[in-house]
């Protein structure tokens, strides 16, 4: 059976997205939104997606187009949809790349120069990398080729590199698990993540995420693992990649249980949602989807 690849990334999208609004959702004042979600209360939001989505709309296209990252193309996809709306959560220091590379300069040296020549290690790659994931499911060299060339358009620190492969290996996983290929426990699912990444912060951290006890505290879930509130890949993915490997065959579940860590929820829903949606049945992924927005009708998604 020939398997659509472009088919699989774009379920991966769908459910970026709805993680993503699902998550930024639940941005207020924090004992309120403890409360809906011990209630699994909605707020009333717009249901719009983010940056993460936007940005993961790019991925796409370049896979659309190329069946592979093309990295110029990336750059002037990610400009181009940030100048279509500047005010869906972009960083602050993203507002600052994208106007550098819409005055000319080199996308790579932009990446390359943050943070005193180190690059930065926020989330931003890895919040978009289950797309990739998906893609090349059946080839980890390829996955992690593109998912790092992915990252370095903007995010050109190893930490961010390897927090956004481990992303785009969750969904790799997923996908063999629901094709039949594999069948893993949460401990498989964590080690063989790990076992794909070079030697850094965040392999060390799903370490961490391997030997936590059987039912830990969501306090103590993010004393360890992080939630994203520094806005490092080390301190987002490794807490999303505990979630998934406890609750990815339930997205609903999942999403609930990622977003009671707070910190910066829309990316970590995002991450959550686009892994985790792919052991979703098509009534379940109606139901999400209902009233958020259409990344396919969206500005950002022109042919």
């Amino acid at each position: 059976m020939k398997i659509d690849k472009l088919s699989l990334a774009s379920k991966s999208l769908t459910g970026t997205s709805i993680g993503d609004a699902f998550g930024e959702s639940f941005f207020g004042e924090e004992s309120l939104m403890k409360t809906y979600i011990y209630n699994r209360i909605m707020p009333e939001s717009t249901l719009d997606f983010t940056d993460d989505t936007i940005m993961s709309i790019a991925i796409f296209k370049s896979l659309e187009k190329f069946e592979k990252i093309d990295q110029d193309f990336l750059a002037k996809e990610f400009t181009k949809n940030y100048y279509k709306d500047i005010n869906r959560g972009y960083g602050p220091s993203m507002h600052q790349y994208f106007r550098e590379v819409k005055s000319g300069e080199n996308w790579k040296e932009i990446s390359y120069s943050k943070f005193e020549g180190q690059g930065s290690m926020g989330n931003g790659g890895a919040m978009r990398a289950s797309v990739i994931g998906a893609y090349f499911y059946d080839d980890f060299d390829k996955l992690k080729q593109n998912a790092e060339l992915s990252c370095e358009v903007t995010h050109a620190n190893r930490e961010a590199i390897e927090g956004t492969k481990s992303i785009a290996l969750a969904s790799a996983f997923v996908v063999r698990e629901k094709l039949g290929i594999i069948k893993l426990t949460q401990q498989d699912f964590i080690q063989k993540i790990q076992n794909e990444l070079n030697e850094s912060d965040m392999k060390s951290k799903l370490n961490q995420a391997l030997y936590l006890e059987e039912n830990p505290s969501i306090e103590l879930l993010v004393k360890t693992l992080g939630n994203g509130i520094k806005m490092t890949a080390q301190d987002t993915v490794p807490l999303v990649i505990w979630m998934l490997s406890r609750y990815r065959n339930n997205m609903e579940e999942c999403l609930w249980n990622t977003v009671s860590a707070l910190g910066d929820r829309d990316t970590t829903c995002a991450m959550a949602g686009g892994v985790s949606i792919h052991c979703c049945g098509e009534n379940m992924i109606s139901k999400w989807i209902k009233g958020i927005e259409n990344w396919k009708k969206s500005q950002f998604y022109e042919n």
